[in-house]
């Protein structure tokens, strides 16, 4: 059966039920509001200094076409998402709990804001690259990489989920030594196997802090599951390094 574009672009969990390329959709979350332009109380205008938006600084930071040469940036969209919350995911293994987030793109912890971005096409429509940005209070960042580096060493086996009736896991988790990113105060890097239909297909991600906030990157060929031979992502350096120079 001839597949089409769009079909060749979904998420794995569309075409396979699997916890792989899914993709929240553009659900930026906003934990905390604006101050208002028209006008100021009396106490905000007593106030040294303005209450900084998280989410206004998070779409500040995001990466867009213009940031990373060959790539096209969106929003994902929202239909093809394994799950849209940290408590829609049930786990096989409590302490797996931040890479099934790390690979869905759901925030890791408990930001004050998110968002997420998908970069494609720099080697074809099937090779994908999810950034989920996240910003925390003080200290909070580092707490939650240090979940996820317990995580990786402790789910080397893989892991199961479930979530909204799709239900999927990973063979393995292994680190992986990467290039810290510009900028970066630490980072993390690590694969996940799958197999589909007798195929193994194999994942990256690289999660960066950059002071209170974590940036998670990951890497999925999308092609790979539809014309069934082994998939072997890899992260493009340009997305990281574009997405740092933002952080920085």
């Amino acid at each position: 059966m001839k597949r089409t574009r769009t079909a060749l672009a979904a998420p794995a969990l569309a075409l396979a039920s699997l916890m792989v390329l899914s993709a929240c959709g553009d659900s930026d979350s906003d934990s905390s509001s604006a101050d208002s332009s028209a006008g100021k109380s009396e106490e905000s205008a007593k106030s040294p200094e303005k209450t900084a938006d998280p989410a206004a600084e998070l779409r500040r930071a995001a990466l867009t076409a213009n940031d990373v040469k060959g790539f096209t940036v969106k929003k994902p969209e929202k239909k093809y998402a394994f799950a849209t919350s940290q408590d829609q995911v049930k786990l096989d293994k409590s302490v797996c709990a931040p890479l099934a987030y790390a690979t869905n793109q759901l925030p890791l912890g408990t930001p004050k804001a998110d968002l997420i971005r998908l970069a494609t096409g720099s080697k074809g429509p099937g090779d994908y690259t999810y950034v989920t940005l996240a910003t925390y209070a003080s200290g909070e960042a580092k707490t939650t990489m240090a979940d996820l580096s317990k995580a990786i060493r402790s789910c080397g086996t893989g892991f199961a989920a479930e979530a909204n009736g799709n239900k999927g896991g990973y063979s393995s988790i292994t680190a992986e030594t990467a290039p810290k990113p510009s900028g970066a105060d630490e980072s993390l890097a690590f694969r996940v196997t799958m197999k589909y239909e007798g195929v193994t297909h194999t994942m990256r991600a690289q999660t960066a802090r950059h002071g209170d906030t974590i940036a998670v990157y990951y890497a999925v060929d999308g092609m790979a599951f539809t014309q069934a031979r082994p998939g072997n992502a890899k992260i493009g350096k340009g997305i990281v390094d574009a997405q740092s120079a933002k952080l920085a």
